[in-house]
């Protein structure tokens, strides 16, 4: 069967460097950092004391009091992200037909500051006190669930769960979904907010966050040589995926197209990615091939540059496997150099990061690029955005797990 096509008509994000796309994209082009002390508890113990926390929100802007309490803040993320989306998409679904509009939202880990509330609950008061709204505010699909009642989407709602990749892969799915007739329009991403006690403490357990504590802004370096660690952050980052003559047919504002989408498993360790990076590059492969085109035609990519050491250079080293010669002539850039890695959001605000860069031809910087890796040794657009000419962009995604995903997007043409 012939494949339909499918073109991105909406963006929503809630990042740390600012809450709306264009707020976010301005900052991505400027080299802000969105990292800092972490002030909603008393990290004095930890390592690691710096998150990418969203400062620009507040809830009562978007929700009622009731609302604000009851629904938890992932799923606060994905509501605000997602009603963004389809905002600047015009998308009004007394218009289509909502049973054909569908909704994938994945989050790496979900509600977790409301595990910890809960459970000291009990503690103190008894199994008597715990919230009724408990099981609802910590399970994953709830994201998918709430998008769907605000948004009065009837076809598929679903959700994705594969850590680090989870975005990329809802995204991806989307659209699948979209290309083989299961939906005309979906709403696709991440959602996290797991910057709390327990989540902070896990990732210290597990040696994988910075220290540099005292100078938080240059904490995330990826690919830099003194990088130590990634730096946990919160958001979400969702994409209006739509099929072409149904977007056409209502006038809406075609930003990119979607091309591409591989995704593969390393089969290797449950934190680590596999050493010569096979499973990150046969999903690059696999993306570039879906979409039609050659390694030549890729002119950005948005990599997954956690600013950890095994990560970076391994996703370095499969790109110049899968590159070849060329892997030094693409820009490569991580805008967790200045988000932060927000976990199962990753992919969603990195998306939008692409489909920005292509709408306005300037590649987002890595930031803190200061002294460069022997194992790393690409052109990782150190410090300052820069002005190209783009025509196609890749996004990277490694999960724990051995989760691997790649998109490739592209300038819109008919």
């Amino acid at each position: 069967m012939n494949k339909r096509r499918v073109v991105i008509t909406g963006l929503g994000v809630v990042s740390p460097v600012g809450t709306g796309g264009e707020k976010f994209w301005k900052s991505l082009v400027e080299g802000k950092s969105g990292i800092r002390p972490i002030s909603h508890f008393d990290a004095s113990l930890f390592d690691s004391r710096i998150a990418g926390d969203v400062i620009d929100y507040d809830p009562l802007q978007y929700f009622s009091s009731k609302d604000a309490r009851n629904l938890a803040r992932f799923v606060q993320f994905a509501v605000v992200s997602s009603l963004e989306a389809m905002a600047q998409s015009k998308l009004n679904v007394q218009y289509i037909d909502p049973t054909r509009f569908g909704i994938l939202i994945g989050s790496g880990i979900g509600s977790i500051d409301t595990l910890e509330s809960e459970y000291h609950k009990y503690l103190e008061k008894g199994p008597s006190r715990i919230s009724p709204h408990f099981i609802p505010k910590i399970i994953i699909n709830e994201a998918a669930g709430q998008v769907s009642i605000r948004t009065g989407a009837k076809g598929l709602c679903t959700c994705v769960a594969t850590a680090c990749s989870t975005a990329t892969n809802a995204i991806g799915d989307a659209f699948r979904f979209i290309q083989y007739g299961d939906a005309d329009v979906m709403i696709a991403g991440g959602t996290e907010s797991a910057t709390t006690v327990m989540g902070v403490g896990g990732f210290c357990a597990l040696k994988a966050l910075s220290q540099r504590n005292a100078e938080p802004e240059k904490a995330s370096r990826p690919f830099d040589l003194n990088r130590d660690g990634f730096v946990m952050a919160e958001g979400a980052g969702v994409a209006m995926l739509e099929e072409l003559e149904h977007a056409k047919k209502r006038g809406a504002p075609i930003l990119a197209e979607m091309v591409g989408y591989g995704r593969t498993s390393d089969a290797f360790h449950i934190t680590a990615p596999e050493p010569m990076g096979e499973g990150a590059g046969r999903a690059m492969e696999l993306a570039i091939k879906d979409a039609g085109l050659t390694i030549k035609d890729i002119s950005y990519i948005n990599a997954h540059g956690t600013s950890t050491e095994l990560n970076d250079k391994v996703e370095t080293l499969a790109v110049k496997n899968i590159f070849k010669e060329y892997a030094k002539k693409i820009p490569m850039s991580s805008t967790k150099s200045m988000t932060g890695h927000l976990l199962g959001a990753a992919g969603g605000v990195e998306f939008a990061a692409c489909v920005y860069a292509l709408r306005d031809n300037i590649i987002p910087p890595t930031i803190n690029y200061e002294t460069p890796d022997p194992n790393c040794d690409l052109d990782y657009v150190p410090n300052k955005a820069r002005p190209a000419q783009l025509s196609a962009a890749m996004s990277n995604s490694l999960g724990f797990g051995g989760h691997n995903a790649s998109v490739v997007i592209k300038k819109f043409k008919d």
